[in-house]
């Protein structure tokens, strides 16, 4: 299983140009029936895609359409376990609390990659490797 990070959802929806060959690889990634997502990540995408300060930003109507769609994979529910893991997480690999808590959500969801360009890619969390899509 492959977990998703809100970075590749935000470039999944792009209408930039600029940004074009990300979009590609993002939903290419989508199409696929190993992906898992969390709460964290969809809320994640929902304010991001919305912001007024965005380019092209998505409606709230088009946002919540796209998350409902996304439902549709396997989904790391916000927990107190999750919430501890990624407070140890956090101290343990010193990174954020926010990327240590995605890490601990696609651990929970028994991935074993993790695809965000918002960590060193190849880098391994215990079994979690980051995977940056956008760097070939």
């Amino acid at each position: 299983m492959r977990f998703v990070d809100t970075n590749v959802l935000l470039y999944a929806v792009s209408k930039d140009p600029a940004e074009a060959r990300k979009a590609g690889i993002a939903l290419a990634a989508l199409a696929g029936n190993d992906v898992a997502l969390s709460v964290q990540v969809l809320q994640e995408f929902y304010v991001q895609a919305t912001r007024p300060g965005r380019t092209n930003p998505l409606t709230p109507q088009q946002a919540s359409a796209l998350v409902e769609s996304w439902l549709r994979f396997p989904i790391q529910e916000s927990s107190v376990e999750l919430m501890r893991a990624g407070h140890a997480a956090s101290v343990r690999f010193r990174i954020s609390y926010w990327d240590a808590t995605v890490v601990e959500a696609a651990r929970l969801m028994a991935c074993t990659v993790l695809l965000t360009e918002d960590l060193q890619g190849g880098r391994d969390f215990d079994g979690v490797r980051v995977e940056n899509p956008f760097s070939r």
